[in-house]
């Protein structure tokens, strides 16, 4: 039977603790404050998303980042566009930078994509390949405020009366009026584990993965399962091995396919007991990598070219969890 490591204690600094205090508290209130979150949106920052698509903007050194428009902006857009301006109440609320900015998202896709990113000087990349061209920083900005905007395009009804779903200003939350059932934002919960045989440790790949990426494992949790029994039963679904040690790592949320919370194992099997059975129903390979292959794939920066002869397989980006896992075990080795 596995068992569960004490959670990791996490140290926050506590440099900006009192500005950080007032910012979660301020972005409270405007989900619970329709005028207040109005009145904040005018002044706000906007991401904007075509069919949750985000709009990027090219720097002067050739990277992307996420395009930053203030309300006002977006508003002189809709109108040259001659869209309703009430599309602004469309917007959701995300959060609060550090420097005081409140922060929104709106789904500007009933407008013409050309013309929007014409006017806005960027352009509206699919988040798979947004989320990795993005800086660590901005990557999760982007990922919130799409599960955000998908979230409400697909709940505007309620599951127990049929009727429609009303949203708050700041996009929090929807009510049915006639049974006043709330509606929250929900995450899938997912386990994902880097499995260890002491020495060496196993990555797979499914079918859909881009060509030569290979991964930490991960399912989806089962109704009623604990975080050990969905890690246990995963790996014995899919590799056909039993762990017996497992430690927490930490969680991140993961935009893939819609809106999933993963949280992050460290899980180990006994030598004599690693030999790998891989379900193809599940995925395409699974194998051991040594320490000294992963040091080397760890130095890949960049996703290969198609048929690169050099590059015999890759991983997730830096700000992917597996990659975090995976170099988390690579300073275990080499400490």
């Amino acid at each position: 039977m596995a068992m569960l490591r004490p959670l990791k204690i996490v140290c926050l600094s506590a440099r900006c603790c009192s500005n950080f205090v007032s910012r979660m508290r301020y972005v409270n209130r405007l989900k619970e404050d329709d005028e207040l979150c109005a009145a904040a949106l005018q002044n706000g920052h906007m991401f904007l998303f075509h069919r949750l698509s985000p709009l990027l903007q090219r720097t002067q050194q050739g990277t992307l980042r996420l395009a930053t428009l203030r309300t006002t902006d977006v508003q002189s857009v809709l109108e040259r566009l001659g869209s309703d301006r009430t599309l602004l109440k469309e917007s959701v609320l995300i959060g609060c930078s550090e420097q005081n900015q409140v922060q929104f998202c709106l789904d500007v896709g009933e407008l013409d994509q050309a013309s929007v990113e014409e006017l806005c000087g960027g352009t509206f990349i699919n988040l798979r390949k947004a989320f990795f061209l993005l800086t660590g920083a901005e990557a999760p900005l982007v990922a919130k405020g799409q599960a955000l905007l998908r979230w409400h395009q697909t709940s505007g009804f309620c599951s127990s009366t049929g009727e429609p779903t009303h949203r708050n200003q700041a996009g929090s939350q929807r009510v049915c009026n006639r049974s006043s059932i709330i509606y929250y934002p929900k995450m899938s919960p997912v386990v994902i584990v880097l499995v260890s045989d002491g020495k060496r440790c196993l990555l797979g790949r499914q079918s859909t993965f881009p060509q030569g990426m290979y991964s930490a494992l991960a399912g989806f949790c089962d109704m009623g399962e604990t975080l050990e029994e969905t890690l246990s039963r995963e790996v014995a679904e899919e590799v056909g091995l039993e762990v017996h040690s497992v430690s927490y790592s930490s969680s991140q949320h993961w935009p893939f396919p819609q809106s999933s919370f993963m949280m992050g194992f460290h899980a180990l099997v006994s030598p004599a007991h690693s030999q790998v059975s891989v379900d193809l129903t599940e995925l395409e390979d699974a194998r051991w990598f040594s320490l000294e292959e992963i040091t080397w794939a760890l130095q890949v920066k960049t996703p290969p070219t198609r048929g690169d002869p050099a590059i015999a397989f890759w991983l997730p980006p830096k700000h992917a969890i597996a990659h975090r896992l995976i170099t988390e075990w690579t300073d275990r080795q080499t400490h």
